[in-house]
């Protein structure tokens, strides 16, 4: 259980470096579509931190739900990343960066829905 709560806490920083890492990446491509797709991909990574934080702020028995808008946004993220590589608007290197630290989040969330899926049957 305090694994659990441990977890939900190692989101936020991990969401945090990931967020300020694609912010970096967004302002270096090509500038139609940084306010295209990257507007896109910013408000989808301001979704995921806002439900990260929510997480920690709600009763257990609804986490589920929101774990579950966490892996949605990490799925969209996921495509959009697959776009811009396909392309050529980032290249390779910038790619696997982000796709490891959405592997990571991705990782995490996982657990926390096998833990509040099994956890939250009545």
């Amino acid at each position: 259980m305090e694994n659990k709560k441990e977890n939900e806490l190692t989101l936020i920083p991990k969401s945090e470096k990931y967020i300020e890492y694609m912010l970096n990446v967004i302002m270096k491509i090509p500038r139609t579509e940084k306010f295209s797709i990257g507007t896109e991909y910013k408000q989808s990574m301001y979704k995921l931190i806002e439900n990260v934080i929510y997480l920690t702020k709600i009763e257990k028995e609804e986490r589920l739900i929101i774990i579950n808008k966490i892996d949605a946004e990490l799925n969209i993220q996921r495509i959009l990343l697959r776009i811009m590589y396909k392309s050529a608007w980032i290249d390779k290197k910038k790619f696997d960066v982000a796709m490891d630290h959405i592997f990571e989040i991705g990782k995490i969330v996982g657990g926390l829905i096998k833990y509040y899926g099994k956890n939250n049957k009545k």
